[in-house]
């Protein structure tokens, strides 16, 4: 029986794996089953991570605008503050509160005094 020679297909794909695990360390960025299994909890990590990116933000803005109400003593908490602004439907989310708190802290206290009214 002739000898068969394979393809380069799967030289191919395991280059590929070998790219996306170049900044492994030890051999999981030298055998292509360990690769393969750790760039699938690579992949795992990133897209749980995304999620918690989300919620660490949210947790420094309603920080960082707590931190400047109280400061105020306009209001006593954040949730007051959020619970006007909702009773007012004044439509400013977090990010952008928190961006007025750290930048002009006047802009914010003009805010709450509005709402106080």
């Amino acid at each position: 029986m002739t000898r068969i020679k394979r393809g380069y297909i799967a030289r191919r794909r395991r280059t590929k794996i070998c790219l996306f695990a170049s900044s492994f360390r030890g051999v999981r960025s030298r055998l292509t089953r360990t690769i393969t299994q750790h760039k699938i909890r690579a992949l795992v990590s990133a897209h749980q991570d995304r999620g918690r990116q989300k919620r660490d933000f949210r947790r420094l803005w309603i920080t960082r605008i707590n931190a400047v109400i109280r400061d105020n003593k306009v209001y006593y908490s954040y949730s007051t503050l959020i619970h006007h602004l909702y009773k007012r439907q004044l439509l400013l989310n977090r990010k952008i509160l928190a961006q007025i708190a750290i930048l002009n802290r006047n802009c914010l206290y003009m805010i709450s005094n509005e709402i106080l009214k």
